[in-house]
Formats: C-alpha cells, sequence, structure tokens
C-alpha cells in the first residue's frame, strides 16, 4: 500500500481533538505537533489541522477520499444538525458551543463491539492500551514512516486467542466476555451483516444485548459509534447522568436517577439527533 494524501477546506464541525477526545474511539493519539495519528480498519492515517485547511495523510487500502469520506461521516450535514439542536434549549446550545467540531465517527462494527465490551468499568489510558497489546499480538503489521503500526485483529484472527492468553494481555474480568462474544460471531449465531440490514434500532439492541459482556449502555455506544450509526439511541454513563440530573431532573441523590427517566426526557427532548446530542453533553460535561 503506498502512502496517499488528502486535503479539505477547514470547517467548524471537523476538530480532530473533539472528534477523538468524546470518548468514541480509542486508537487515536495525538502527536507533539498536535496532529492526531490512527488505525482503522487497514489504514493508518495522520489528520493534521491547520488555519484554512486539514490534511489527512497515511496509507489506505483504498482510495483516500473514498476512505476519509466515509469513515469521518463528511456526507452528513452536520451545520443543520447543530442549527435544529440549538433550538431545543441554552443548555445544549452552550454544550454544542463547546464541542463543536465533534462528528460521529463510522467506526468498523466488529471493532466497536469488541473494544466497547472492553471499555465497560475502565479508564481511557487503559482501555487504549489494552486495544494495543491485542492489535499487536493479533493483528496485522503496518511500516509507515519507520513506525509500525497494528490492525485490530479479524474475527478470525482474534478467535485464536484463549481466556489465558487475553488475561495476560490485561483484560481483567473482561477477557471470558471477548472471548465469548469472538466465539459467537465467528459462528455467526450473531450476524453483522444482518446487523447492518436490520432497520428497527429495537431489534439491533436486542440483539445485540444477547453477546457476552454487552448491557444496554455498551449496545447503545456500539449502535451509535459504529457503522450502524443509530442517532436515536442515548448511551447513558456517569457523566451523561450527572448532565441530565443537574440540567433537567434535579435530583439531590444523582445516582438514584433512574435510565428509564433519563432515556425518556432525552427522546422528548432530542428526538432522532438524541445520540448527537449526548455527545455534545456528555463532552461539555466532563471537559468543562
Amino acid at each position: 500500500m503506498k502512502e496517499q494524501i488528502y486535503q479539505i477546506p477547514k470547517i467548524e464541525t471537523f476538530q480532530a481533538q473533539h472528534i477523538f477526545e468524546c470518548g468514541q474511539c480509542f486508537r487515536w493519539n495525538q502527536e507533539k505537533d498536535g496532529s492526531y495519528t490512527g488505525v482503522f480498519q487497514n489504514n493508518v492515517l495522520n489528520v493534521k489541522e491547520e488555519k484554512a485547511k486539514i490534511t489527512f495523510q497515511g496509507i489506505c487500502q483504498k482510495d483516500i477520499q473514498e476512505v476519509i469520506t466515509e469513515y469521518f461521516d463528511l456526507n452528513r450535514n452536520y451545520e443543520e444538525i447543530q442549527k435544529t439542536l440549538n433550538q431545543v434549549d441554552e443548555p445544549l446550545k452552550q454544550s454544542i458551543s463547546y464541542g463543536k467540531g465533534i462528528r460521529l465517527l463510522n467506526q468498523d462494527l466488529w471493532e466497536t463491539i469488541i473494544s466497547f465490551i472492553i471499555s465497560a468499568n475502565n479508564n481511557i489510558p487503559r482501555i487504549k492500551g489494552i486495544i494495543e497489546r491485542i492489535s499487536k499480538q493479533y493483528g496485522n503489521k503496518i511500516e509507515w514512516k519507520e513506525k509500525n503500526y497494528y490492525t485490530f485483529p479479524s474475527i478470525e484472527q482474534l478467535s485464536k486467542a484463549s481466556i489465558k492468553e487475553l488475561r495476560a494481555l490485561g483484560l481483567g474480568f473482561r477477557d471470558k466476555y471477548v472471548y465469548e462474544t469472538t466465539q459467537t460471531i465467528l459462528k455467526r449465531e450473531v450476524d453483522l451483516e444482518k446487523l447492518h440490514l436490520e432497520k428497527d434500532t429495537k431489534k439491533v439492541q436486542d440483539t445485540l444485548l444477547t453477546l457476552s459482556g454487552v448491557g444496554p449502555k455498551v449496545a447503545d455506544c456500539i449502535m451509535l459509534f459504529s457503522t450502524l450509526k443509530r442517532l436515536d439511541v442515548f448511551p447513558i454513563d456517569v457523566w451523561v447522568r450527572r448532565v441530565m440530573n443537574d440540567l433537567y431532573i434535579h435530583n439531590s441523590q444523582e445516582e438514584k436517577v433512574k435510565k428509564k427517566e433519563i432515556e425518556k426526557l432525552a427522546k422528548r427532548k432530542y428526538g432522532e439527533l438524541a445520540g448527537i446530542a449526548q455527545q455534545y453533553l456528555f463532552y461539555w460535561k466532563r471537559e468543562a
């Protein structure tokens, strides 16, 4: 594979820090010059923002323009989405202003499933470390600029790992979940292609919940951050519970606020754009 370069004009709704630091992905790292380098599918890419342009440079399996357009959701009009959500209320408008460069990535479904199983009760540096070790152990090596990068392993590649071998990579209690889910998908007991074709979000969620280690929050993250791209889901973690309680519910015992109550509120306020609203609120609450 040859190195390719692609450039687009600088736009407000694309800011690398917002995209890569909002909790949706784990394989992008900031370089000394402020750019970000990441590995996704069979691509290694560096994203550099300047005043007038954004430069994408790296090793891509397909045409780089096609890869970038799909992965970074460039065909979706985030300006219009922000205009719509800005009308909901002042707090959401404020959160959009803070994280206006967020775009939801179209990440590989298989990788997203395993990554978010690993993310359960875990912190970002540790998640990134585990995924990097899995990729180095079972993925394919790509050399670029005298450095080695490793693709996330395919279903077949990861199926060769035993629970013991996964434990040695630092997965902790998640080793069994990753092993069992890999075997389930390998045997096509859950068919990822069929998930893409299913139009009913509830049916997709129910199928994901049959996978070992996938609870409601992980299922929602998978649906929102992968190529499934269900924008109507609203993943709820500690930060989202906190921001929704602070802004709207005002329960003195935040931990007692029920998931159903938050979901109902999010559906009423944000509708089919709940998932994007969630990302603005999450990033704003956690970072600001």
